[in-house]
């Protein structure tokens, strides 16, 4: 079974990200990103990453940079969680950090879908429009 790794400072957050993942796939839960890199350093290397974006002692930007910037988990694809009023330009910024794509809190529903996409099928950068982009297409 893949493993995902969550990295969130809102426990309850990340009970509801679980609670969509853990069917799926193994899901490892961190409270923050030092914790998170202090356990990938031992050794744990997850098959995917969704980090929050706001989070005290390091951001989730310089998360996802230190990951990009390291040898051993740059392969790894990593989803940021944003909040609503911080949306706007993150699409881009996700990119620009190396983050394959981004989920608004708000639709924590379509996490699962994205792993899946991401993870099992390969695909690049999707975000909520771009998944019901592609639902819509695969509908037709």
């Amino acid at each position: 079974m893949k493993s995902i790794l969550i990295v969130d400072d809102k426990p309850e957050i990340a009970k509801i990200i679980m609670i969509y993942l853990s069917s799926s796939y193994q899901v490892v839960y961190m409270e923050n990103p030092v914790k998170a890199i202090s356990w990938m350093n031992e050794g744990n290397i997850p098959d995917g990453i969704i980090s929050d974006l706001n989070m005290p002692e390091m951001s989730g930007e310089e998360f996802v940079c230190y990951l990009k910037g390291n040898n051993l988990f740059n392969h790894i694809p990593i989803l940021l969680e944003v909040a609503d009023g911080i949306s706007h330009g993150v699409g881009i910024l996700s990119h620009e950090y190396g983050a394959v794509g981004y989920f608004l809190a708000k639709f924590l529903q379509s996490v699962g879908m994205q792993i899946s996409f991401v993870i099992d099928i390969g695909y690049g950068a999707v975000s909520y429009t771009h998944l019901r982009a592609h639902e819509t297409a695969a509908n037709l």
